[in-house]
């Protein structure tokens, strides 16, 4: 096995996971917060998943530039560009990859303005890893069938886990 590899930069990176359910199923990660990040790509790595991480907006649209994923999990509030910049860049480019907005701030107002972004789920900080597996498995798992965007609750907030670990 080997172990999940975050320079310490937080620049792009890619972590094998121990097993592979679907080896299609790859997931970037885009979060500016280096700790989150790590988090984030470990608890999916360990659940299976291909995952890459990039530390910002900008290294989010070079990978998706250089690869094809099943996935995109990003942040909002990044330097460089935003997550609803990157968003619109993948509108733009007519790149269709399912997104899961993590993020401790949603705009709403931004999204309001542009529904075309097609934002299938939104997780609001702090979350659980439970959460966070099971959005990602929900949403796999509807892009994969059929398209129907997955709208939460405007005042959602998940329950910790029972060790109350949150992200």
């Amino acid at each position: 096995m080997r172990k999940n590899k975050i320079s310490p930069a937080g620049k792009l990176t890619s972590a094998s996971p121990q097993f592979q359910p679907n080896p299609r199923q790859r997931i970037l990660v885009a979060e500016d917060d280096p700790d989150v990040r790590r988090l984030n790509t470990e608890v999916l790595a360990s659940s299976g998943y291909h995952v890459d991480a990039a530390e910002d907006g900008a290294a989010a649209w070079d990978a998706l530039q250089l690869d094809n994923y099943d996935l995109l999990i990003t942040d909002h509030d990044m330097p460089k560009v935003s997550g609803i910049e990157l968003l619109k860049r993948l509108h733009d480019s007519s790149m269709k990859v399912p997104v899961i907005m993590a993020t401790g701030t949603l705009p709403e107002d931004q999204l309001a303005r542009h529904p075309w972004l097609e934002i299938k789920a939104v997780l609001l900080k702090p979350y659980t890893f439970d959460e966070l597996l099971e959005t990602v498995r929900k949403v796999l798992h509807m892009t994969a069938g059929n398209h129907q965007e997955m709208v939460p609750p405007l005042n959602w907030q998940g329950q910790p886990l029972s060790n109350g670990l949150r992200l």
